[in-house]
């Protein structure tokens, strides 16, 4: 897979996301409904032979998984397909980073911020276990924080229906699915595996979040599997004082080694969570929102040109222009607005600076983007109004807010002209 390829006659592939044994993700575009879109492929020729017809049928099983979980903590899925050998399935594009980074970043998380992720993922276990699924591979690497602080449950690919014996399992022989730091003793042992797995594995990324490390490590795989089915539970205030005792307690029955000693249900786990939300601090969240997107999972950075650089700002909006003359106006925007992201500091007043911000303007008012779109007009006329020689198109930036303004139902008295093209 390259960049530019086109995917079912629609998704057009933009940059790789991630790749695993078996296949890649990419970011993309929906043609057809001028929206990005995550794209995840199934290599089938990188499958061993003898698992592929394993493979392929748990590929399609997470698609519909995935598909049937209405919840807001789960990427939507759009399309699933087949392109050439590989099968594909299009889901909605998380933007955000992993829980993983934000571990590695900070080592241990604050009290009520790990509580508020955790009853976050809850949530989305209660959903996912009401449907009789199981997620089976948990793990701070599929856990998304998206801009807003939103948790994003990813990778529903090795989950499993509930029901007698499992008879709709999908087991690759003498594997284990799951991941090794985050895996229950029952799961470890190929044993039966219910909901109480995914409440363990939530107990393993609760104690990371609150200590900096999983609850136990080892230095090979199955050595790791004996310790989740062998070794004492450990004690999460050994590590760290300040973890209130009830909290304690309750990371502790999460990781108790039969099913049965864990809580009852996720929806038990998120009630007795709960209390401890009111620790988070507002600048804690705020600035966690704030946090820069990472590279896998943002738009791609594109040089903002600056003065001597007519060409490459040439070059830009000439592709700006060729995706807004297809309809393509989301995509559009977004290239605008990695143009402008990736330079902060340039200054806002220079002839560049204006022009992209007033592509990207008007490209929020085609998309139907209009709160964003009376935003950036006014943000832009207020800049212009530094300059004399500036005062008209100043005043058609405010008239474009107004027009925004009619456009989301609010009142306006002034007479507003059609809006600019790019």
């Amino acid at each position: 897979m390259q960049a530019r390829d086109r995917i079912g006659d629609r998704y057009e592939l933009t940059y790789p996301i991630g790749r695993g044994g078996m296949g890649q993700v990419w970011a993309g575009f929906d043609e057809r409904l001028d929206r990005p879109v995550a794209v995840k492929f199934l290599r089938q020729m990188e499958v061993p032979e003898d698992e592929r017809d394993v493979a392929v049928r748990r590929f399609r099983r997470e698609a519909g998984a995935t598909a049937r979980l209405d919840h807001p903590g789960v990427p939507t899925v759009h399309d699933l397909g087949q392109h050439a050998d590989d099968l594909y399935i299009v889901m909605q594009l998380v933007r955000g980073y992993p829980l993983a980074d934000l571990i590695a970043e900070q080592e241990q998380l604050a009290v009520g911020e790990s509580a508020s992720i955790a009853a976050q993922v809850c949530s989305v276990l209660a959903a996912a276990h009401a449907a009789s699924l199981v997620h089976r591979d948990l793990k701070p690497q599929n856990l998304m924080i998206t801009p807003s602080g939103a948790v994003k449950v990813l990778d529903f690919g090795v989950a499993a229906l509930l029901g007698p014996a499992e008879q709709s399992r999908l087991t690759v022989t003498g594997h284990t699915l799951g991941t090794p730091a985050y895996i229950a003793p029952e799961q470890a042992s190929g044993g039966a595996v219910g909901p109480g797995a995914d409440l363990y594995a939530l107990g393993c990324i609760l104690f990371e979040m609150l200590t900096g490390r999983p609850p136990y490590e080892a230095k090979n795989a199955p050595d790791m599997l004996r310790r989740h089915m062998q070794s004492p539970i450990p004690v999460v205030t050994e590590y760290r004082s300040d973890v209130p005792d009830d909290l304690a307690h309750l990371l502790f029955c999460l990781l108790a080694k039969d099913p049965s000693e864990r809580p009852a249900s996720a929806a038990k786990v998120q009630q007795l969570i709960t209390p401890f939300l009111d620790e988070v601090s507002a600048g804690v969240l705020t600035a966690r929102r704030a946090r820069p997107t990472g590279p896998a999972s943002s738009t791609p950075a594109v040089s903002v040109p600056s003065q001597t650089s007519s060409q490459a700002l040439a070059e830009l909006r000439v592709q700006v222009q060729e995706l807004a003359e297809n309809e393509r106006f989301v995509q559009a925007a977004e290239l605008v607005e990695g143009a402008l992201t990736s330079a902060p500091d340039v200054e806002r007043s220079t002839e560049e600076n204006i022009a992209l911000r007033l592509d990207l303007a008007n490209l929020y008012v085609l998309a139907g983007s209009f709160r964003k779109a009376r935003q950036a007009f006014d943000a832009l006329a207020l800049d212009l109004d530094q300059s004399e020689d500036r005062q008209g198109l100043a005043h058609e930036c405010r008239e474009q807010a107004i027009a925004c303004q009619f456009e989301l139902g609010e009142s306006a008295t002034t007479e507003v002209p059609a809006t600019r093209l790019l």
